[in-house]
């Protein structure tokens, strides 16, 4: 028989990196979805580990001031969220809060000055996500959604406020399009890749769709002005649907420059704060016109084109060849022969090949998840002043914040947050070094 955990009275005290509050009783820390600091709750315990539980509120007792009611009826079960219950000002300083903890916990080091968050819109602002599809034969119906806090279920969504209303405002109908087809089964997921004028639905089908499918789906097209493109089998089975041709771009640095992309490649969710975070990247950076730079983890050119029509000579590298290729042809589109790019595995060494020992004065790092770790074993090299750091995970930058302190001799000389995924907890930041 499945254990029934007991509901716990207690206090909320602070807030955890994931987004849950935090209480403590008898000492030990119990992580509490939906909870808040300064709150009084009943809690539920979902889960025993030895150091931690964790649990959810049934019950508010004292309320915290800052709660705010979520805008999104799914909030609390699609996990797509973690914030909704937080006002967007209060989100961004508990991240701010969160990469100060980091730095000092990871990293035993903290910035000589902190940069004021940046922001944009809370809502609508997401261009890039991943919508899960499971046809439910006791629903009747195709739940289309992000993952559950438990990830083996489909959240049943109706709405979405964070992704673009284009996409976001349609998921039930997106629902019932799924749920009129004859592949109704066979439908994995739905990508969304948006530009600055074309949003676009990817359909990871598991079989070769029919022709009546095949028309469904153009004509869902064809009425929400969307373009639907089909993935049957790995990325680069990814083709259009309708329209026959699909161009996706956006324009960056005062609208001087226009990035293509494909619909599967990598760029930033929140095209506002992109924009945003080019502008702080390129400020902190200082490009000069004699400066020679080197862009790690480059993508596309997102600093990469920006920083070109500021220097001399900017070297992009990246480990994906299909993004190479793009930032390559980016460059060419916007006039830029002063930008060259190399495909490259960045986490291995690369100290011996020629665009590793050219000499830069300055150098911006924009890795994943997991850092720069192994870019630092060798990198940067006598000459770098002065580095930019943009991180999607505070845990990472503050790791490698302590290797530039204590074995390159950088100082940590700004940093700040940036609200890339407003709602969530996810924590997005900047940060400059300086020899």
């Amino acid at each position: 028989m499945r254990e029934r955990y007991p509901v716990l009275e207690v206090d909320i005290t602070d807030l955890s990196h994931d987004g849950r509050g935090v209480a403590r009783p008898d000492g030990k820390a119990l992580f509490v979805t939906g909870g808040l600091p300064g709150e009084r709750a009943r809690v539920r315990l979902t889960s025993r580990h030895r150091h931690y539980d964790e649990g959810k509120v049934e019950e508010l007792l004292r309320r915290s001031p800052d709660r705010v009611e979520p805008r999104c009826p799914h909030f609390g079960g699609c996990g797509g969220c973690a914030l909704q219950h937080l006002p967007a000002e209060r989100q961004i300083e508990a991240k701010q809060r969160v990469l100060a903890e980091n730095f000092e916990r990871i990293g035993k080091v903290s910035p000589r000055e902190w940069l004021a968050p940046l922001t944009d819109q809370p809502w609508g602002y997401r261009r890039k996500g991943r919508l899960s599809v499971k046809w439910v034969d006791k629903k009747g119906k195709a739940l289309v959604g992000f993952r559950e806090d438990n990830p083996r279920f489909v959240a049943d969504l109706g709405v979405c406020h964070t992704l673009l209303p284009e996409v976001g405002l349609r998921i039930e109908a997106l629902s019932q399009l799924v749920g009129s087809l004859d592949a109704r089964r066979e439908i994995a997921q739905i990508e969304i890749a948006a530009g600055d004028a074309t949003v676009a639905l990817v359909f990871r089908t598991l079989v070769a769709l029919d022709q009546a499918d095949r028309e469904r789906l153009s004509a869902f097209g064809r009425t929400h002005d969307l373009a639907i493109l089909l993935q049957p089998k790995g990325p680069d089975s990814v083709h259009a649907l309708w329209p026959e041709r699909v161009e996706l771009a956006f324009r960056v640095d005062g609208d001087q420059l226009e990035l293509q992309f494909e619909p599967l490649d990598f760029v930033q969710v929140n095209a506002g704060m992109n924009q945003r975070m080019i502008v702080r990247a390129l400020e902190l950076l200082d490009p000069q016109p004699a400066d020679e730079v080197l862009d790690l983890f480059c993508g596309l050119g997102n600093f990469t084109l920006p920083i070109a029509r500021r220097v001399a000579r900017v070297t992009g590298v990246e480990g994906e060849a299909g993004l190479v290729a793009r930032a390559e042809a980016n460059a060419r589109r916007n006039g830029l022969d002063n930008a060259s790019f190399h495909a490259a595995d960045l986490t291995l060494d690369n100290s011996a090949t020629p665009w590793a020992r050219a000499r830069y004065g300055k150098l911006l790092l924009d890795p994943p998840r997991s850092g720069a770790a192994g870019v630092l074993a060798h990198l940067p090299r006598r000459g770098t002043d002065r580095i930019v750091y943009v991180s999607c995970h505070p845990g990472s930058l503050a790791r490698d914040a302590g290797i530039l302190v204590e074995r390159h001799g950088f100082e940590l000389a700004r940093a700040g947050v940036m609200d890339m995924f407003p709602q969530t907890a996810h924590v997005e930041s900047i940060a400059l070094f300086m020899r």
